[in-house]
């Protein structure tokens, strides 16, 4: 063992302490040796009285441990202190030196045990160990200081006088536990860490790699000692390591989860890593390298793509859900399916419907061969507009074409299965989807989407969205097809309700449009209730209808039905238009109440239980027209006010009560009478004419009196300055209907169009014959007289004897039953109208004469000769009337004689 002299060669120190010439407990080995430590160092690198620790070499241990001496005298006492003792124990030299170690460090309980050992020290022996030790008193209020280990290695000594000494190494615990929890942290990193780490020194290689790191790219971790980063990355990578390392090594900021790519020996797929990058400093805080550690994210990519996947795939669907089906056309749900596939999910797409579906047929081909006739509905592309074909010709849009039993496309319609078609060599198209579109078990046609040289092909979760694209898509246009069959049945419904082809009218011109709610509106519609009528009455008059029932669909069609039919039957009871309104009320509650009819008319008020989707309103505007007298009674139900347009004059809304419409109830109609100039317009309408949700009922009705009244306002040439009668409107009528639906709002689509105009063309004063007959037998004769008469000048003379025979009848019966004066009518239209007047209310009934019986063959007789017959009640009594078709090729006329046998 070295031994160290007692008294070494001392330097001053600001402390005041003396210290070993041999710096911090290091012997120089050599007793002969005066200069001090310090005189060899390099200049800068002596100790300050602050305690700096960096005396020795860079990279030296004891940058890290924290290493002290002193020296105890024969008599136990300190006689010498370093300055590093100062620094642990916290006592300066001062103090220490002369001073009882163990009075000093060791606590008093512990004293006596410490006496022993220094006894034993002095007496020659080493001793290594840890010794508890109190710091000292700190702070100005002289707070007493806790208890610290320090390890202590004690080598004995002699003085010059050979006395017994010794010298005491002293390391600080804390430290050693510091270090060793460091060297367990290092070790545990190198080897049991279980992400790659990596020690970069300043060249920017490798100075140590641990277990991890070396088990992915192969060797041991010395075999990666001196490499680079471009031993392990790709070029482009690599350079863009390197670079950021060298950053971190200048600057000292961190690096944290940099994604880097690469491969790895032995695997040809890539990976990815996540690198955190920090530069590493030595004890005395001097930058040594750059610590790496990575981690391997190649699987948690793959899982952030699926789940990106995931998310993208389901928002394609939220939106699939949102665009597609808005509207109920098979066209257009085709094109929209594409605008939502077309970028988002591929680079081009086409659907084809089966060309039965599209003409209407009841029943889809289904799983059919796959090789039935297909149309082109839609085509979208976001990288060409050529037409778009992976086997064959291309087909253009619209083109009705099929599929070859044997192809790809076909087995897809067949089997119900999507197929995967590969691209052709040298083609725009990678690879393609052929997905059938099936709805309910239906096959109704087929979808294509592709992708373009470039883009990702499809794989197992896009062949999965397709087909939830494509199902998606197929129910919609299955429902369109539905829809477009229950509204076409609608519609032919409906018209067979209305009047067939062109109405007539004695004493009218008429023309009538329908326009049919559009089922590839915005908002899905359904047929409604609109409905117009013409009817014939006796007299040559005609009554005018129009109605519409609120509500829409089948349910609407079928009440409008009910009650046109109601509207006819009345209509031939030849009742007042307010008192046929009074019935169709009644016969309009009567749809919603349970018991029908007799239960509304007979209930006060509907009963709770019935289903309020039962009730049936209706607005109705009724008049009847006299060509004779050009009077035309209105009665109006809760409907829209009739227009008119005088020649010369501008068109003008008619002031008729709108009265309660049909089924509330409870409530009279007034009529209102009008009389009609030659030439004048009648307009009557429904609401879809005049208003729609872009433009308000009072707008509308001023852009229709605008209308109709363009077509008849006078010219600037022609002015009328009341010297002449208004000219009239001689336009066609039907140019006036088409006028007013081009002028007007009428292709929204949101609800039914009825127009139904009419221009008065009163019977001329020359086809009216009007006789007054006084109550006295001799009329009879008179009758036939004024009969054979006017037949003869209107060169009607092959209905004489007919006319003659049956106007005998009606006079008679007058006569015999009737009451008050009789008056005679005749009336030259499209037929022969025979009219007797009486101030009776008795109606004449139609009776079955036995064999035996001399009278009541009359009204038989009435029968078997004219085409029709019948009496109606007027204010002043009756009318009796027969009608007679006018000679012509293709009128039979009956022989009375032939007639009058056939009664016996």
């Amino acid at each position: 063992m070295s031994e160290i002299p007692a008294k070494a060669t001392e330097s001053e120190d600001p402390s005041g302490g003396a210290r070993a010439g041999a710096e911090d407990g290091l012997s120089s080995g050599d007793a002969s040796c005066p200069a001090p430590l310090g005189d060899l160092l390099p200049a800068g690198d002596v100790p300050s009285a602050g305690g700096t620790w960096q005396v020795s070499p860079p990279g030296s241990m004891y940058d890290y441990i924290e290493v002290a001496s002193f020296s105890i005298g024969p008599d136990g006492l300190v006689d010498q202190w370093s300055l590093r003792a100062e620094q642990i124990f916290g006592i300066p030299a001062r103090r220490a030196v002369g001073a009882d170690p163990i009075a000093v460090f060791v606590d008093p309980d512990r004293r006596e045990q410490g006496q022993r050992k220094m006894a034993e020290i002095l007496d020659g022996r080493e001793w290594t160990g840890v010794v508890p030790f109190r710091l000292p008193d700190t702070g100005e209020s002289g707070e007493p200081g806790g208890e610290a280990l320090a390890e202590v290695y004690v080598m004995p000594t002699r003085t010059e006088e050979g006395e017994k000494a010794a010298v005491c190494i002293v390391v600080d615990v804390r430290t050693l536990r510091s270090i060793e929890t460091d060297l367990a942290a290092s070790q545990a990193i190198f080897g049991q860490s279980p992400f790659g780490f990596l020690l970069i020194d300043p060249d920017l290689r490798v100075r140590r790699a641990n277990e991890r790191f070396a088990s992915i790219f192969g060797g041991t971790p010395d075999d990666h000692r001196g490499r680079d980063v471009q031993s392990y990355l790709p070029r482009g990578e690599a350079e863009r390591v390197d670079a950021t390392m060298r950053r971190v090594l200048d600057t000292g900021q961190s690096i944290t989860d940099m994604h880097v790519t690469g491969f790895v020996p032995g695997s040809a797929g890539r990976r990815h890593w996540s690198i955190n990058l920090y530069r590493v400093h030595s004890g005395s805080g001097r930058p040594i390298g750059i610590a790496w550690l990575g981690t391997d994210i190649t699987a948690r990519r793959a899982a952030a793509r699926e789940a990106a996947a995931a998310r993208r795939n389901l928002a394609l669907l939220n939106e699939a859900g949102a665009r597609i089906g808005n509207s109920l056309d098979l066209e257009t749900t085709a094109r929209e399916l594409l605008d939502v596939a077309v970028p988002g999910f591929c680079d081009l797409a086409t659907v084809d419907l089966y060309q039965g579906l599209l003409a209407g047929d009841e029943t889809p081909p289904g799983l059919a061969d796959g090789s039935a006739e297909v149309r082109r509905v839609a085509f979208a592309s976001a990288v060409s507009e050529a037409p778009f074909s992976v086997t064959g010709e291309p087909v253009e849009l619209g083109a009705v074409h099929h599929y070859a039993f044997n192809s790809p496309c076909a087995d897809a319609l067949r089997t119900a299965r999507p197929r995967t078609l590969p691209g052709e060599d040298g083609g725009l198209v990678r690879s393609t989807l052929a997905v059938p579109m099936v709805a309910h078990d239906t096959v109704v046609g087929l979808a294509q989407f592709a992708r373009t040289k470039g883009s990702e092909p499809f794989g197992d979760r896009d062949r999965e969205l397709a087909v939830e694209l494509a199902a998606r898509a197929a129910v919609c246009i299955d429902n369109a097809r539905l829809y477009r069959r229950e509204h076409e049945r609608a519609l032919i419904l409906q018209r067979s309700l209305l009047p067939p082809g062109d109405p007539e009218a004695s004493g009218l011109d008429i023309a009538c449009r329908y326009l049919p709610g559009s089922p590839a509106t915005s908002r899905p519609s359904e047929v409604g209730g609109d409905w117009f009528d013409v009817i014939e009455l006796p007299g040559h008059r005609t009554a005018l209808v129009v109605g519409d029932v609120m509500g829409r669909g089948l349910r609407a069609a079928v009440a409008m039905g009910e009650l046109r039919t109601a509207v006819r039957t009345l209509a031939q009871l030849d009742l007042e238009p307010a008192e046929v309104l009074s019935q169709l009320d009644e016969i309009a509650r009567g749809l919603g109440a349970p018991g029908g009819v007799q239960q509304a008319t007979r209930a006060a008020r509907r009963p709770q239980e019935a289903d309020l989707s039962e009730v049936y309103l209706a607005t109705c505007v009724y008049a009847v027209y006299d060509s004779v007298t050009r009077r035309c009674t209105f009665a109006n139900a809760g409907h829209l006010p009739p227009l008119l347009v005088e020649p010369g004059e501008p068109a003008l809304m008619l002031d008729v009560p709108p009265g309660l419409p049909l089924g509330v109830g409870g409530e009279p109609f007034e009529e209102v009478e009008v009389e009609l100039p030659e030439g004048a317009l009648l307009a009557l309408y429904t609401d879809g004419l005049v208003e729609s949700r872009d433009h308000p009922l009072d707008e509308g009705l001023q852009a229709f009196v605008g209308a109709l009244t363009d077509p008849v306002r006078p010219s600037d040439d022609d002015p009328h300055d009341g010297s002449a009668p208004p000219r009239a409107d001689t336009r066609n009528l039907e140019d006036v209907c088409d006028h007013v639906l081009n002028t007007l709002d009428t292709h929204h689509g949101e609800d039914d169009i009825a127009l139904l105009m009419a221009r008065v063309q009163g019977l001329p004063a020359d086809s009216v014959g009007d006789w007054a007959l006084p109550r006295e037998p001799r009329s009879v004769g008179r009758a036939r007289e004024y009969a054979r008469t006017q037949l003869l000048a209107w060169d009607l003379e092959p209905l004489v004897d007919t006319t003659e025979l049956l106007v005998s009848e009606l006079v008679t019966n007058a006569l015999r039953y009737g009451e008050g004066e009789i008056r005679l009518r005749l009336l030259l239209d499209r037929t022969l109208v025979c009219e007797v007047w009486d101030a009776g209310l008795v109606q004449p009934r139609r009776r079955r004469a036995r064999d035996t019986d001399e009278g009541g063959r009359g009204l038989q007789l009435v029968g078997l000769l004219s085409a029709a017959w019948g009496s109606r009640r007027t204010p002043r009594g009756k009318t009796v009337w027969f009608e007679l078709p006018l000679p012509g090729a293709d009128t039979t006329l009956t022989d009375p004689a032939e007639a009058l046998l056939s009664l016996f």
